[in-house]
C-alpha cells in the first residue's frame, strides 16, 4: 500500500508506504499558507506523476475530493480502478440543506466554511464523481443523495468507518450514578448539526427536570448567540472544546445528532462505543436500527425527538435494552472492522474492473 497524504500525524505500519505532498523534510506545509484549492491541486499533481510511473505496481487507486481529478485520468489510462471516497452527501445537495438551515435559524456561515457554497468546487467534485469508476459511501442516507441525483446503484458501493476500541470503551454501567437522563452532544457547534432541534426538544420533553444535557465542542460565530435562552436553561452544561470526550460519553445515557446532512458521523461510532444510546436523525448516517439499539428521528422533526428523549427518560427499561442490543455488535463498528471492509470493497472493485 502506498499512502500519499498531504502530511502525517503518526507513523504507520512499516508495509505502508508513506509519501507526504505538503511537508518539507518533518515541516508541514499548513494549508492555510498556500489556500485549500492550491493545497488539493498539488497534491493531485504529484501523485498523478507518481501513478504514471509506478502504475504497474497499483491494482486500485482510492482517491479523496478535491483532490483526485489528474490521478483519476492517469488511472483510466492504464485500466486501473478508482473509488472515490465520499465522506459527505452528494455535495449539491450538501450546500442547499446547509443554506436552507441556516436561513432558518438566521446565520451566515464563515467565508472559509467547508459547505459555504463555491460553484468552482462543486463543478471540480462533480467532475470526480463522474469520472472515478466508483463512488465508496459510508451510509445508505449518503448512497440516496446521490441516486437521487440520477447515478445507477452499480456505480455506488458501501463501505463504513469506525471507532478506536482503545479510546472508547463500552465497560462502564452509563446512568448507575443518577436519577435523571443525562445526554451528549459533541462535535462542530453549527446549524447543519442540528443542536437547535436537539434543544428545543430536550426543553419539550421533560427529561431538563431531573437531567443534564452537555454539550461538547466549539460554536461558529453568532450560533451560540442565537442559542442562548435554551442554553443558559441550568440542564444545559455548555462545555466547550474537550479532550475527555471518552469520560464524558461514559456518563452519558444517551447521544444525540438531529443533523440535517452528514457522511457517517464518527461521533456516532464512538458514542456507542462509550455505551450511549443513539438518537440521531435520519440524515445522520449513523450505523444503528430504529427500536432495535437506537432511536431515529426524521430530519428537523422536533416533535419526533421530542418523543424519543421522553420515552427514554421515562422507560429506562427500554434504555437499558437499546443499549445492550447497541454495545452487543461493537466488534463489527473497530476501525478493524472498517478496514477489512474496505479490502473486499478493493477485492469487488479488482473483479467488477472499470
Amino acid at each position: 500500500m502506498a499512502v500519499f497524504t498531504g502530511s502525517q500525524a503518526r507513523p504507520l505500519n512499516g508495509e505502508v508506504s508513506v509519501k507526504t505532498t505538503l511537508s518539507l523534510g518533518k515541516v508541514r506545509v499548513p494549508y492555510r499558507l498556500i489556500g485549500r484549492d492550491l493545497a488539493c491541486s498539488w497534491h493531485d499533481l504529484v501523485t498523478s506523476r507518481w501513478l504514471a510511473l509506478h502504475h504497474r505496481e497499483v491494482d486500485v487507486v482510492h482517491a479523496w475530493p478535491l483532490s483526485s481529478l489528474r490521478t483519476t485520468r492517469v488511472a483510466k489510462q492504464y485500466g486501473i480502478p478508482v473509488v472515490l471516497e465520499r465522506p459527505n452527501a452528494h455535495t449539491a445537495f450538501a450546500y442547499a440543506e446547509v443554506e436552507r438551515e441556516n436561513k432558518e435559524v438566521g446565520i451566515s456561515l464563515p467565508e472559509d466554511h467547508d459547505h459555504q457554497f463555491s460553484q468552482k468546487r462543486l463543478e471540480l467534485e462533480e467532475r470526480e464523481y463522474d469520472e472515478a469508476d466508483y463512488l465508496l459511501c459510508p451510509s445508505d442516507f449518503v448512497a440516496r443523495t446521490f441516486m437521487d441525483r440520477g447515478y445507477p446503484e452499480s456505480k455506488l458501493v458501501r463501505h463504513q468507518y469506525g471507532f478506536d476500541r482503545s479510546r472508547f470503551s463500552s465497560h462502564q454501567a452509563n446512568g448507575a450514578e443518577h436519577d435523571g437522563l443525562v445526554m451528549i452532544y459533541a462535535g462542530v457547534v453549527e446549524p447543519r448539526k442540528g443542536l437547535h432541534h436537539a434543544l428545543k426538544a430536550w426543553l419539550a420533553s421533560g427529561a431538563h427536570e431531573k437531567g443534564t444535557f452537555m454539550v461538547c465542542g466549539e460554536f461558529i460565530p453568532g450560533y451560540a448567540e442565537l442559542l442562548q435562552p435554551m442554553l443558559s436553561h441550568p440542564s444545559v452544561k455548555v462545555m466547550g472544546h474537550r479532550t475527555d470526550l471518552p469520560d464524558l460519553m461514559s456518563q452519558s445515557d444517551v447521544f444525540v445528532l438531529s443533523s440535517v446532512e452528514e457522511g457517517s458521523a464518527l461521533v456516532t461510532y464512538e458514542a456507542r462505543g462509550s455505551g450511549c444510546v443513539l438518537l440521531v436523525s435520519d440524515s445522520s448516517g449513523a450505523v444503528c436500527e430504529h427500536m432495535g439499539n437506537g432511536l431515529i428521528h426524521p430530519t428537523r422533526d422536533v416533535d419526533a425527538l421530542t418523543n424519543h428523549i421522553r420515552l427514554l427518560d421515562r422507560d429506562r427499561a427500554l434504555l437499558a435494552r437499546l443499549r445492550a442490543a447497541s454495545t452487543a455488535d461493537l466488534e463489527q463498528l473497530t476501525w478493524d472492522e472498517a478496514g477489512r471492509k474496505l479490502a473486499e470493497v478493493y477485492r469487488d472493485v479488482l473483479d467488477r474492473g472499470c
